[in-house]
């Protein structure tokens, strides 16, 4: 079965538009794109008030290149494996996560710090 999404047609922007909202939603207090050399939206960093009174600063990164070999070793349609589309593709997906994600946090089920911990920036500026 071929990965989450591997179909859509809806345009990396606007998967990306949604995510800063749901996140702006939630209480973040700063969002920024990281861009690629050719100018792709590969990922986001924010920042959401952490438990001790300051900002926790997170970074979601979009795969598209790995999103892409998904598409290749699922066998899709050759329509749907060039870059552009694995763009939009991994962008939806991570639209579906952070949503999944926030459902856990506004139901009680888990906290920020549970489900966003390996995605925490490190002093050094790495990840968890």
């Amino acid at each position: 079965m071929p990965i989450a999404n591997y179909t859509s047609g809806v345009a990396a922007d606007r998967s990306r538009g949604e995510v800063e909202r749901m996140l702006v939603a939630a209480g973040a207090r700063g969002i920024s794109t990281e861009y690629d050399n050719r100018g792709r939206a590969v990922g986001l960093h924010f920042a959401m008030p952490g438990r001790r009174g300051g900002l926790d600063h997170y970074r979601l990164p979009v795969r598209i290149a790995g999103t892409l070999a998904a598409l290749e070793r699922d066998g899709v349609e050759r329509r749907y494996r060039t870059i552009e589309h694995a763009e939009k593709v991994a962008w939806r997906c991570l639209r579906d996560w952070v949503r999944a994600q926030l459902a856990l946090i506004a139901a009680g089920l888990s906290t920020v710090d549970e489900v966003m911990f390996p995605h925490s920036i490190t002093r050094t500026g790495a990840t968890a």
